[in-house]
């Protein structure tokens, strides 16, 4: 028998019993348009993830730590000196930018509204450091911090406090932190309590705020790129132990600490999670498999006299073999190719909804090439859940097939 041949017995044999079919292929429908749309989803999780955390992966902070070790010299904190240090491209050329952070409690007023919060200063990249964005107004500048200038960047809980969540109205307007009058020029993004309760100003204008000393809560340093982070590391190693006076690295009174690491390891963890989610898929797929296994055997059953009359007139085991074959992978096949435009169908409504009402997923998207691998396994499903069948057809003896 034919290919040809066999694929029209196929196609006729599955359109006498329609509902059967559907039934049949819609588990392959399930299970591909579900792996699809998993991977897709997965693939958004993991792009959003690194398209608002991914530029942490350059970061690289420095803090002080608590106190000295027996035998080290005195603890020192942490200093403006320090970052010029960090800021000589000649002893430290893989250090993009470092930014300062001075942190303190203070009031701030505005007529006869108060906010007790903390007040940041510092520079202006302390945005990228902390991986926040303005939302209203804009960040002050460079120009300013070196003016001096009383400038503030306040957020979302100040603005709730002090003029009733009006991003619009707070942007221009006259606070007083403690006793120092500051305009506010911007408004960050929300963040979560620790951000959202910040104001940020110039590093410069704060020393009033904090008696004038120079000493710091921490440091934030940016390498150029991924691949030059720990080459930065290493730098800020040996900079800040000459700074400190530091012979023995286990007597620091400092600790430096690469976000890369971290962002790596919720990277391995979401790898995870993305395979937990296809494994619900795969179990789509198989179950898929053995409806489809199934209603071969029960057509092998109900066409045991047409197996028999084939075999008697001379059909061989391969072209029966081949005839149910054939019929399995059509029936998978057809699952497959609806399922696969299901599955676009669930990325493209995905990718329009998720962002919508669950931004921080990000939009679900898959490649060509995931879709043709997933209908190329529902294929290989039909063909394996045929097996079986087919070779207990090809078995069959022509005379207990005319009897059955």
């Amino acid at each position: 028998m034919h290919f040809k041949e066999a694929l029209v017995i196929a196609i006729r044999s599955l359109r006498s019993a329609r509902l059967r079919t559907a039934l049949t292929a819609l588990g392959v429908v399930v299970g591909v348009s579900a792996v699809i749309f998993l991977v897709g989803l997965g693939n958004g999780m993991r792009d959003g993830f690194n398209r608002s955390w991914g530029q942490l992966s350059t970061a690289i902070i420095v803090s002080k730590t608590n106190a000295s070790l027996p035998g080290a010299n005195p603890s020192r904190s942490l200093t403006e000196e320090d970052v010029a240090a960090l800021q000589n491209k000649t002893d430290a050329p893989d250090i993009a930018s470092v930014t300062p952070l001075r942190n303190g409690l203070a009031i701030t007023r505005y007529q006869d509204r108060e906010f007790r919060g903390n007040i940041a200063g510092t520079t202006p990249t302390f945005l990228q450091v902390r991986n926040h964005y303005i939302v209203t107004g804009r960040m002050f500048t460079d120009q300013e911090n070196a003016d001096r200038k009383r400038v503030a960047v306040i957020g979302p809980k100040l603005v709730q406090y002090l003029f009733d969540g009006d991003n619009n109205k707070a942007v221009g307007s006259q606070v007083f932190i403690g006793r120092l009058a500051m305009t506010v020029v911007g408004v960050t993004e929300p963040g979560g309590d620790d951000q959202d309760a910040f104001t940020i100003v110039p590093i410069n204008s704060a020393r009033s705020l904090f008696a004038g000393s120079n000493w710091l809560n921490g440091l934030g340093v940016m390498a150029p790129s991924v691949q030059q982070v720990p080459a930065a590391l290493d730098q800020i190693n040996k900079v800040l132990d000459r700074q400190h006076d530091i012979t023995d690295p286990g007597f620091r009174d400092w600790v430096s600490s690469a976000l890369l690491i971290q962002i790596q390891e919720i990277n391995k963890y979401l790898t995870l999670l993305n395979l937990v989610t296809l494994s619900v898929g795969a179990i789509c797929l198989v179950i898929g498999t053995l409806g489809v296994a199934n209603i071969m055997l029960v057509t092998v059953n109900n066409r045991t006299r047409e197996i028999g009359i084939r075999k008697a007139i001379g059909a061989r085991r391969s072209a029966i073999m081949r005839q149910f074959l054939i019929e399995s992978v059509v029936l998978a096949g057809l699952g497959g190719l609806v399922g696969a435009g299901c599955g676009i169908g669930l990325v493209i409504a995905g990718a329009k909804l998720l962002p919508v009402y669950v931004p921080q997923l990000g939009a679900p998207a898959v490649t060509l090439n995931v879709v043709f691998a997933v209908f190329g396994i529902s294929l290989l499903i039909g063909l394996i859940a045929g097996c079986y069948p087919a070779m207990r057809a090809a078995r069959l003896h022509p005379i207990d097939a005319l009897r059955f």
